[in-house]
């Protein structure tokens, strides 16, 4: 694969990728962390998986909007790993996109009798590769977009302008806590890895978004230590579960 950078971005943009959830498998680890580098770069939110089990688990966790998957992998293969996927209800429906050091028409033709959406062969430039995650995305559909307001019983959370009401009556949020509160929106009803919640790499314990979990249960919950809306999801992370 050619060298992953952002090509003169500076940052995250506002773009194809934005809103959408990828997960990308690669057993080799210096090529999973440039893709994810990458794709964040493009405006994708990005999850890693080494293997194929570390990837159903997440998979049974997350709903993604498209998995970039390597086919060489010890264990279980790529092509595996896109059968498994097809054949369960609750992903049977995710793209699938193959990535293999192996161009061999044959290894082609097994991937997508598979299931998969598309296949390329390395090395590869990276900005094909995110012309053809949009492509993909455009013409699957993936989820729907998410709308501009979060209804949380009483509270609105406005996703554009970053303000929360409840009933009726403006909520004062911090500029962390009002992101926060975006990204967990964003992924409604999903888990969210909670150290991908944090924005100072730091922060190796994840502490900051645990006390503006805390804070924010203040200002959306009833009762804040029964949450109804911000819940934890326990060995992941966080979850908004709105109306």
């Amino acid at each position: 694969m050619s060298d992953v950078r952002s090509h003169g971005r500076s940052g995250p943009i506002a773009g194809p990728g934005a809103g959408r959830h990828l997960l990308v498998v690669d057993d080799d680890d210096r090529i999973r962390e440039l893709l994810k580098e990458f794709l964040a770069r493009e405006g994708y939110r990005v999850t890693g998986a080494a293997h194929a089990a570390a990837a159903k688990r997440l998979m049974e966790l997350i709903e993604f909007d498209l998995v970039v998957l390597d086919v060489m992998m010890p264990g279980e293969s790529g092509f595996d790993l896109t059968t498994w996927v097809r054949s369960k209800a609750e992903t049977s429906k995710t793209p699938v996109l193959l990535l293999t050091a192996r161009g061999d028409p044959e290894d082609r033709i097994e991937g997508l009798s598979r299931g998969a959406d598309d296949y390329m062969s390395k090395p590869f430039d990276p900005r094909e590769l995110a012309l053809r995650v949009d492509a993909i995305l455009r013409r699957t559909g993936g989820k729907p977009l998410t709308p501009r307001e979060i209804k949380l019983g009483p509270a609105v959370f406005d996703m554009e302008r970053l303000e929360l009401s409840k009933d009726g009556k403006p909520q004062r949020l911090t500029e962390a806590e009002a992101q926060l509160l975006k990204t967990l929106a964003i992924h409604a009803h999903a888990p969210v890895e909670r150290m991908s919640l944090s924005p100072d790499t730091a922060d190796i314990t994840g502490r900051a978004v645990d006390v503006q979990v805390t804070r924010l249960r203040r200002k959306l919950e009833a009762d804040p230590k029964n949450p109804r809306y911000l819940q934890t999801v326990r060995g992941v992370g966080y979850m908004l579960a709105p109306d």
